[in-house]
C-alpha cells in the first residue's frame, strides 16, 4: 500500500524558521560522514579534497542520497519505498524533517542553497524506474536513467558551488551521467545476481544476446565483454566535456570535482584493465592508484574550455533548466524584447527626421 504524503502541501518555513549552520548541523554532517567512509569510499576521498564551506553540505546532500537508494534495495524496489522517501523530502522542503541526521542535514543544505526540489524529485524518480523494473533499449534510454540517478547529484552539486550557468550545469550533469556509466560497467554481474539489467538490450541482441536468457543465467563471454566496451566508450566521451565545466567551477572547488571523476572514470579503466568481466568480480581501484588520482586532481586545475558551450545530452535538459532561474530567462528574453522594440522606434525616428529635413523619398 502506496504512503500518503500530506507533506506535499505543507508551506515553506518562514525566513526566521528556516534551519542554519550549528552545532546541531555539525553533529548531523559528522554521522553523514561517517556513514560515507564506509559505504561510498571514492566519494569520501574526493570530498576530502573540496573546501570545508562546500564539502560539508556535499556530504549532506550525499548522504541522503545513499540512504535513499539503499532504502529503495533493501525493500527490493518497492513502491512503499518511493512514496516513504517521497514524503521525506517532502518534510524536507517544508523545513519539518525527520529525525534522521541526513534528512535534518539536507533540510539545512536545500533552505541555505536554494537547491531547485525539481532536482531531489528526479533521483527519487529514477529509483522509482528501479522499482518498476523499467527496462533501457537503447543508450538514450539508458541517459535518461542516469540522469536522474546521477545526473541530478552533479546538478545539486553544481548549486552548491555557485556555478548555476547553463554551461557549467550541462557540464555538471555529464559527469553524473559519465560516473553512472562506469558504475553500470563495473556492475553488470553483481545487478544481474540482483535480477537488474542497465546495460543497453539493443546492444546485447547486436552482440548475439538474449538479454532475458543472459539475466536468467549470467556469465562473462567475449561477447558482453565488447557491450561492456562500448558503454565505456559512451562514457568516456563524456568524460572528455566535463573538463569545460571543471575550468567554469571556482578555483578551490576543482580539485574536489576532478577527485571524484578521476576516481569514477578509474573504476571503468579498471575493468578494462581486466578484460572488460565485470561478473566474475567487481573491479575496485587500488590504494596506491587512488593516491596518484588524488594527487593529478590537486595539479590540474586549468582545464580547456573548448566544450564549455556544447549544448546538454537531450537527457539532462530538464534539470540544465530547472537550476537556470526562470525569472533570470523570463528578463533575459524581455530584456532582449525591450531592445528589439527600443531599435524599431529608433528606426522610425530617425526615419522621420530625415523626411522632416529633405522630404519624402522620391
Amino acid at each position: 500500500m502506496l504512503i500518503p504524503s500530506p507533506t506535499s502541501a505543507l508551506p515553506c518555513p518562514p525566513e526566521a524558521a528556516r534551519p542554519a549552520f550549528d552545532a546541531a548541523f555539525a553533529a548531523d554532517i559528522a554521522a553523514c560522514r561517517g556513514l560515507l567512509r564506509h559505504g561510498s569510499r571514492s566519494f569520501f576521498a574526493a570530498s576530502l579534497l573540496l573546501p570545508r564551506s562546500l564539502r560539508d553540505p556535499a556530504s549532506a546532500l550525499y548522504a541522503f542520497c545513499r540512504l535513499a537508494d539503499d532504502a529503495v534495495d533493501l525493500e527490493s524496489g518497492s513502491a512503499d519505498a518511493v512514496a516513504d522517501l517521497r514524503d521525506r523530502l517532502a518534510r524536507v522542503y517544508a523545513g519539518m524533517p525527520r529525525a534522521r541526521p541526513a534528512d535534518r542535514a539536507l533540510a539545512v543544505v536545500v533552505a541555505h542553497f536554494d537547491v531547485p526540489r525539481a532536482l531531489p524529485e528526479g533521483l527519487i524518480e529514477g529509483f522509482e524506474w528501479d522499482a518498476r523494473g523499467r527496462r533501457y533499449e537503447t543508450l538514450a534510454e539508458l541517459h535518461d536513467y542516469a540522469a536522474r540517478v546521477a545526473g541530478t547529484v552533479g546538478a545539486m552539486m553544481a548549486v552548491l558551488m555557485g556555478a548555476r550557468s547553463p554551461e557549467a550545469v550541462a557540464r555538471a550533469c555529464d559527469l553524473g551521467v559519465a560516473m553512472q556509466l562506469s558504475n553500470i560497467a563495473r556492475d553488470v554481474g553483481e545487478d544481474a545476481r540482483m535480477g537488474r539489467l542497465y546495460l543497453p538490450r539493443q546492444w546485447l541482441r547486436e552482440a548475439g544476446i538474449d538479454p532475458d536468457a543472459w539475466l536468467a543465467r549470467p556469465c562473462f563471454t567475449p561477447e558482453l565483454g565488447a557491450v561492456v566496451r562500448r558503454l565505456l566508450e559512451a562514457a568516456e566521451l563524456l568524460y572528455r566535456r566535463v573538463d569545460a565545466g571543471v575550468a567554469l567551477l571556482p578555483l578551490s572547488c576543482r580539485p574536489g570535482i576532478n577527485a571524484a571523476r578521476f576516481l569514477y572514470r578509474d573504476i571503468g579503466l579498471e575493468v578494462a584493465r581486466r578484460g572488460m568481466d565485470s561478473v566474475a568480480a567487481r573491479a575496485t581501484v587500488a590504494p596506491s592508484r587512488k593516491a596518484w588520482l588524488l594527487m593529478q586532481a590537486v595539479l590540474r586545475l586549468w582545464p580547456a574550455r573548448a566544450a564549455s558551450a556544447l549544448p546538454p545530452l537531450p537527457a539532462t535538459r530538464h534539470l540544465v533548466e530547472a537550476v537556470t532561474p526562470a525569472a533570470a530567462r523570463a528578463v533575459a528574453v524581455g530584456g532582449l524584447e525591450a531592445r528589439a522594440v527600443w531599435l524599431i522606434d529608433l528606426f522610425e525616428r530617425l526615419e522621420r527626421r530625415e523626411q522632416l529635413q529633405y522630404g519624402p523619398p522620391s
